[in-house]
């Protein structure tokens, strides 16, 4: 996995870019991952982590994260789209004041839940445990 760039980057090579506020689509943006950790948190808490379940546990945690992160963006008049958007987004949390060790576990996170989506890569409930965890630890920065 590459190094992953700062964010200014991605606004020069237009990547990101500076748009009106969109209070509204943020809003729905946290509503959506509300809704998809509920639904986490339901799988966790009923069945538990299994080699069945852990790609979604995964996969689902990546997508609220991203989503609250795309949420912050927009409040800041920030939009990512194209080639490299998602590690855009990511790069995003340094300015969130996120810590270099939360942002390279995000970014981690990002390149395995592609192997997951285009590769069929699988993960043990061990990494959907602390991938879960993880997103519990950040989510009330947001």
């Amino acid at each position: 996995m590459k190094n992953l760039k700062d964010f200014k980057e991605f606004i020069e090579i237009g990547v990101v870019r500076k748009k009106f506020v969109d209070k509204s689509r943020a809003r729905d943006l946290i509503e959506d991952s509300d809704k998809i950790l509920k639904s986490v948190n339901e799988i966790v808490e009923k069945i538990g982590f299994n080699e069945i379940n852990s790609t979604t546990i995964i996969k689902e945690s990546h997508d609220v994260i991203l989503s609250l992160i795309r949420a912050k963006m927009l409040l800041n008049g920030f939009g990512a789209s194209g080639a490299g958007a998602h590690e855009a987004e990511v790069a995003y949390m340094r300015k969130l004041n996120f810590n270099e060790k939360e942002v390279q576990f995000v970014n981690q996170l990002r390149y395995f839940r592609n192997g997951i989506m285009y590769y069929g890569t699988k993960f043990d409930k061990e990494y959907a445990k602390k991938v879960y965890d993880f997103l519990n630890k950040i989510k009330k920065r947001f």
